[in-house]
């Protein structure tokens, strides 16, 4: 009898470690080597994670032209890398450094918005793996890129707390309304269609992302949390300069309460017919941009696993 009771306690005992959360404090990046070199010596263990986000977004911020050294790229890029390393799936990120993330993330918007458009990005692709450092391009700034399983799997960890979506998403549109913008009159064939379509593709994979978090809630909860994210959007200090951003916004702001988040889901088609209405595109091409767009936003939204 006795045998028994220690063994029925001894398996209890294992399903209660097994049922306790086991991830680190700071998700261990205070003891990562690679980080503490990275990121400095603000970095030591048994810091708090707010602290340590207040550590990264310092080391890896750019200078007020959105240009990033090298160190600052590479501490980035080793914090990411490093959250990447703890096993594909469902990176459960410390509450505390998603906000942190999300800003630091947000000052490589040109970055993040080549990664996940993917197209037409060799420097990016062929860089990304985790012992090769930064890249510089001809402007002078370092590039950051990491491995888009590592990628998503931050993304989807950050987007637990709405708020820190929501800083994402805008950069992406800021990003996205730049690059339209930036398309020469006279550009035709790929030159015109790979922007939008690579635009369309970034805000797809942002959808699958809000989809993977909100499928995990109760119908409460993934209301509450489509809420905050598009109060963070329509917000009236909310502002976008270049393209069709800032006419998209306006039209969000417009939309009535119950249907934002649906125009949400069609950001990349609405974007590219504000853009090719700017632009006076002839109706025919318009129609295939927006078919190609649409395609593109799909296809990158069923990657994102449930």
């Amino acid at each position: 009898m006795l045998g028994v009771c220690l063994a029925l306690l001894g398996g209890i005992g294992a399903w209660l470690l097994l049922g306790r959360d086991t991830t680190p404090p700071c998700n261990g990046l205070t003891e990562n080597d690679g980080v503490r070199s990275s990121v400095g010596q603000d970095v030591r263990p048994g810091m708090g994670c707010q602290a340590l986000g207040e550590a990264i977004v310092k080391a890896s911020a750019g200078d007020t032209r959105g240009r990033h050294s090298l160190a600052q790229a590479q501490a980035l890029k080793d914090v990411l890398t490093a959250l990447g390393a703890q096993g594909p799936g469902r990176l459960t990120l410390d509450p505390a450094l998603r906000r942190p993330l999300a800003t630091a993330l947000a000052d490589y918007a040109p970055d993040l918005h080549a990664m996940l458009g993917g197209i037409g990005i060799q420097d990016f692709a062929t860089k990304a793996a985790p012992a090769t450092p930064p890249w510089k391009s001809g402007d002078g700034t370092y590039h950051l890129t990491v491995l888009t399983d590592t990628l998503r799997d931050v993304l989807r960890a950050i987007a637990q707390d709405p708020h820190s979506y929501a800083l994402l998403r805008l950069a992406e549109t800021r990003t996205a309304g730049q690059s339209l913008a930036a398309v020469p009159a006279d550009a035709e064939g790929f030159g015109l269609s790979v922007p939008p379509t690579e635009s369309a593709r970034a805000l797809g994979v942002l959808d699958g992302i809000a989809d993977a978090v909100t499928r995990d809630l109760d119908p409460s909860q993934a209301r509450t949390w489509r809420a905050a994210v598009l109060d963070g959007l329509t917000d009236d200090q909310v502002t976008a300069t270049d393209g069709p951003a800032p006419a998209w916004l306006r039209d969000l702001r417009s939309t009535p309460e119950e249907e934002r988040y649906e125009s949400l889901r069609a950001q990349g088609v609405e974007m590219t017919r504000l853009w090719a209405q700017q632009r006076k595109v002839d109706e025919q091409t318009q129609q295939g941009l927006l078919a190609k767009v649409e395609r593109s936003a799909l296809s990158a939204y069923r990657e994102i696993e449930p």
